[in-house]
């Protein structure tokens, strides 16, 4: 029987988890591999919490495991910590990095500013924010029926 509240199932946010977390992986390998930007070390990090979420989360829609969250949702506000973080850095003047950058690519560097506020670790914000919001959601199904797993 499928856990449904308010017209929603949780394969129905865990499919909207894995399909955001597929866009923001998808989208981090066009912007390094065909458009040719080569990435910070803190876009590293978010890509090291990132990609695995797009496994994990396939895996467990297709096979309905939705066990999975207690380790998606971790990995995914770490990930939107980074990834604000690494916005302030480009966007807030001032704010100065703790250590700066020695080798690479600095982590201020913007490859895209679309309308001004859109960068690269602003859409992984984005992409980390829907994916915790369907990891909370999936929690307040689970509180509904009466299983606090």
């Amino acid at each position: 029987m499928k856990e449904v509240v308010n017209g929603y199932n949780k394969q129905l946010f865990f499919y909207v988890a894995w399909l955001v977390s597929m866009v923001a992986t998808l989208g981090s390998l066009y912007f390094s591999e065909i458009r040719g930007f080569t990435p910070c070390e803190l876009c590293w990090y978010q890509r090291i919490l990132m990609y695995p979420l797009a496994l994990i989360l396939g895996i467990s829609t297709f096979q309905k495991d939705f066990s999975v969250k207690k380790f998606v949702l971790p990995m995914a506000i770490i990930g939107w910590f980074i990834s604000f973080y690494h916005y302030l850095i480009q966007k807030v003047p001032g704010f100065a990095e703790i250590k700066p950058c020695v080798n690479g690519v600095p982590c201020n560097a913007q490859y895209i500013n679309w309308l001004g506020f859109i960068t690269i670790p602003f859409l992984a914000l984005i992409a980390f924010t829907l994916i915790i919001t369907c990891m909370i959601l999936v929690k307040k199904i689970n509180n509904k029926k009466g299983n606090f797993s």
